[in-house]
C-alpha cells in the first residue's frame, strides 16, 4: 500500500527543485530584462552587434519588447499556457542568437551570455513547480 505522506527525501527534493527553479529563474528574468531593456534603448553596441549580424535594427525593438513580456509571463502566477510561449520565445531567441554568432565566425566569447541564458531557460522550465505548468486535457 503507498503512503500519502511525503519521505524526508521526496520533501528535500522538493525544497531543492523550487530553490533551483527560483535561483535559475531569478537569473533569467535579470539577463532577460536587463537585454531587453539595452534592446530597447538601441545601446550603441546593440546597433553595432545587429549591424555585425546583418539584421535590421528594428529588431532590436521587437526583441526587447518580447523579452520584456517574457519576464513578466515567467515571474508571475498563473497563465501557463503563456508561460510555456514565453519560455518557448526564450530558447528560439538564445538558440537564434547562438546560430546567427556561429553562421558568421564570431568568437566563443559571443555565444556566452546567449549560451547562459539558453541554459538557464532550460532549467527553470524543467524545475517548473506544478502549479505552474499546464495540465494534460486527459487528466482533469
Amino acid at each position: 500500500m503507498k503512503s500519502n505522506h511525503m519521505t524526508k527525501q521526496d520533501l528535500s527534493a522538493s525544497k531543492a527543485g523550487k530553490i533551483t527553479y527560483w535561483v535559475a529563474t531569478l537569473w533569467l528574468a535579470l539577463g532577460m530584462a536587463s537585454t531587453g531593456i539595452v534592446q530597447l534603448t538601441h545601446m550603441e553596441e546593440e546597433v553595432q552587434m545587429m549591424n555585425h549580424l546583418g539584421y535590421p535594427i528594428y529588431f532590436l525593438t521587437l526583441i526587447g519588447i518580447w523579452k520584456l513580456l517574457g519576464v513578466v509571463v515567467v515571474l508571475v502566477p498563473k497563465f501557463p499556457l503563456l508561460k510555456e510561449w514565453a519560455y518557448a520565445g526564450f530558447f528560439f531567441t538564445m538558440t537564434g542568437a547562438i546560430i546567427s554568432h556561429l553562421a558568421i565566425n564570431d568568437g566563443l566569447t559571443n555565444l556566452f551570455g546567449p549560451a547562459l541564458l539558453l541554459a538557464l531557460t532550460g532549467i527553470s522550465w524543467y524545475f517548473r513547480p506544478n502549479n505552474r505548468k499546464l495540465t494534460p486535457i486527459n487528466s482533469k
